[in-house]
């Protein structure tokens, strides 16, 4: 296939997905719902459509679609909706699904595209916007003979050895649901132990102390430094940061899924039901877990 790629979902991760990829020696097209975001990528080179049925027809045959729209309804509308793009394509295009999407669900619609003479690829995208820009950790599912075509394209979205395909329709959101899942865990435990922490009789200074932790202790994370910065942008009551936390769905959808194979899941069905409960008892360890959001996926932490 040629380096040329039609993005349709320009949010904060498809616009930074379509600057990487021009920089790379890729022609970019891309649409959004959003006038101005398309806009904004015209004036960086990328070409812009004014339609989902224009970017289909500006792609050169056999045309590569990649999907950066919520997971659920939004990706299922786009798809098979009254103006899907499913029935739009030709025999032997390519429709990458690069957003959160439950693997169940892609399953579902890897077999209803290829009833189309489409292939269907879905990829768990990790590192969030600044991964977007600057190399993503990619977890790629579906048929390895498309996976093998598109390896260069992989390759220039991510980070050196950051890309690894596991075979099936929807092993790449399955990876990535369960990475998830840990996510949730391992946020939750530093936020329960910097609220023991801010809680202590002793005067610490909290980014001091996620700092010696970042500098070669057994939980030196990105996590952590994340915090360190979310201390440094916000202070250390985080005074203006939510202490009600947004999900998802990735985290609930790791549990459910354990549950469903018999295994337990504690730790990540703990972490998914306090953000839940977060909604009703905001606390400091709330705004540390939306501290955390924000720094690595650009996620509001405004009360």
């Amino acid at each position: 296939m040629s380096k040329e790629i039609g993005i349709i979902g320009l949010g904060k991760m498809g616009s930074n997905m379509a600057r990487r990829l021009r920089e790379k020696g890729w022609t970019v097209h891309g649409y959004d719902s959003s006038v101005s975001a398309v806009q904004e990528l015209e004036r960086e080179g990328i070409h812009g459509a004014a339609s989902s049925e224009e970017l289909i027809g500006s792609l050169e045959f056999p045309r590569l679609l990649w999907l950066m729209v919520p997971a659920g309804e939004p990706v299922e509308t786009l798809l098979f909706g009254e103006d899907g793009i499913a029935k739009k394509l030709s025999k032997g295009d390519v429709i990458i699904d690069g957003g959160n999407s439950f693997y169940k669900d892609s399953i579902a619609r890897a077999k209803k595209i290829e009833k189309l003479g489409l292939k269907y690829i879905d990829v768990g995208f990790s590192g969030g916007p600044a991964g977007a820009r600057n190399g993503a950790c990619l977890m790629i599912g579906g048929d390895e003979d498309t996976f093998r075509t598109l390896e260069p394209l992989f390759s220039d979205l991510s980070l050196p050895g950051g890309y690894k395909f596991f075979p099936g329709a929807g092993a790449g959101h399955f990876v990535k649901m369960v990475h998830n899942g840990i996510e949730y865990g391992m946020m939750q435990s530093i936020a329960e132990g910097f609220g023991i922490l801010e809680k202590s009789d002793y005067r610490l200074k909290l980014a001091e102390v996620a700092d010696i932790y970042n500098h070669g202790s057994v939980i030196e994370s990105r996590l952590m430094g994340w915090l360190k910065s979310g201390f440094a942008q916000h202070g250390q009551d985080l005074a203006e940061v939510s202490g009600s936390v947004g999900h998802t769905g990735e985290g609930e959808w790791t549990a459910k899924t354990a549950k469903e194979m018999g295994i337990e899941a504690k730790v990540i069905e703990e972490s998914f039901a306090f953000r839940v409960q977060s909604a009703k008892k905001p606390s400091f360890v709330g705004k540390i877990l939306s501290a955390l959001r924000e720094q690595f996926g650009g996620h509001s932490v405004k009360k």
